[in-house]
């Protein structure tokens, strides 16, 4: 058998902290490693598998524009990517699209388009407010708006123009904007920084912020978008529009895939701008758009709603059976985490692989679970019985 972590150890760059687990197939919500052994898929590849793996839709899809165009470039018209920004656009509050590989690249987009809308309509403004606990991705702009210094200290200087304000303080933001305010970046559920949700008044208050100042609310919605959390965009739970959205993750269902979407008044750009080699290619945007197709005909954000709120409820169960030993179980839809204390959610997260269950850790206290949206009553159900199994074991 092929040792797969020496081949890492030699070729790869150290960059990563693994599981100590070789994936090598899939089928929905199951995965089997190297060894044969199964296991219940409750990340889906940190959000990112909305039909979870191996669909037949999707691989239906990939299969047939493999056999007709890869890849052209955007140097001519792509019959694909217009398919899939009309199907986002139609779907949505917002009017344009811009495609690129990931998240990280559709928050650089994000954050040149604040920008030039400053430049053009607020005498040069360029910040940007954003906020404490966020993620935003790992290039050297996304990083610089993300709040973690440990993804910064080494890579200093870093690109000025972020302002950084607490989480849910609509005062702190507000008290934030100033003549070179662009802009304000949020996650309305703060995913990598543990799963908490931005308040209601808090979005709308942003929101009134931005009309009154004529600033650009961009929202992050690369881990929420996309039926994750029982609706399509989590902006729909807050009664508000974003001027500009990225989005990745559960777009491509596996595939790598990133979109920047602005209303009108955003739509700054001019040829010339801004571009991307791969973004958009034909072949990434046929499976892409079979997947959003699929959510969008069979209205999965309601299924993730039914079954977030029946894991929720088992999860508290399950607690009430062990000594309150689940707490804060939280987020909407199918993006959920709860805490366990620091030790017990390290112990947690290496005993769950033993009982066959795939979660993770985000901020110490906390697992996250992101399973596919098409998740079955019977999986969530075993989800939960792997989960006190789990339990069971480390207390």
């Amino acid at each position: 058998m092929t040792d797969w972590p020496a081949k890492e150890k030699q070729y790869y760059m150290n960059t990563f902290n693994r599981l100590p687990v070789t994936l090598v197939s899939g089928d929905g919500s199951w995965v089997w490693d190297d060894r044969g052994r199964r296991y219940l898929d409750f990340l889906q590849g940190i959000a990112v598998n909305a039909l979870g793996h191996a669909h037949p839709v999707q691989v239906k899809a990939i299969a047939q524009q493999a056999t007709t165009l890869l890849h052209t470039s955007s140097l001519f018209h792509v019959p694909r990517q217009y398919e899939l920004a009309e199907l986002l656009v139609e779907n949505s509050a917002l009017d344009r699209v811009f495609f690129v590989n990931s998240g990280s690249e559709a928050l650089e987009t994000t954050i040149k388009i604040v920008r030039k809308y400053g430049k053009l309509n607020r005498d040069g403004a360029y910040e940007i407010i954003v906020m404490t606990n966020a993620f935003h991705g790992r290039t050297i702009a996304s990083v610089a708006a993300t709040a973690n210094p440990h993804y910064q200290e080494d890579f200093v200087p870093m690109p000025e123009g972020f302002v950084r304000v607490p989480f849910n303080d609509l005062a702190a933001a507000q008290a934030a904007v100033g003549p070179k305010t662009a802009g304000i970046l949020v996650e309305l559920i703060q995913g990598e920084g543990g799963v908490y949700e931005a308040g209601q008044d808090y979005v709308q208050g942003l929101r009134a912020l931005c009309d009154d100042n004529d600033l650009l609310l961009a929202l992050d919605e690369v881990q929420t978008g996309i039926g994750r959390t029982g609706r399509f965009f989590a902006y729909e739970h807050y009664g508000i529009q974003p001027d500009v959205m990225a989005l990745a993750k559960a777009l491509g269902g596996g595939l790598p895939i990133g979109a920047c979407m602005v209303n009108e008044r955003a739509a700054v750009f001019v040829p010339g701008d801004h571009g991307s080699t791969f973004g958009g290619n034909p072949f990434i945007c046929a499976g892409a758009g079979a997947v959003v197709r699929h959510v969008i005909e069979n209205e999965l954000w309601k299924n993730a709603t039914q079954q977030g709120e029946r894991l929720k409820a088992g999860l508290a169960d399950i607690s009430a059976r062990h000594g309150n030993a689940i707490t804060d179980i939280r987020g909407k839809g199918l993006l959920l985490a709860f805490d366990l204390g620091e030790e017990r959610a390290e112990k947690f997260l290496a005993h769950a692989l033993e009982c066959g269950l795939i979660v993770n850790r985000v901020a110490p206290p906390s697992i996250r679970m992101a399973p596919a949206l098409n998740l079955t009553d019977a999986e969530a159900d075993e989800g939960l019985a792997r989960i006190e199994k789990t339990l069971s074991g480390i207390l």
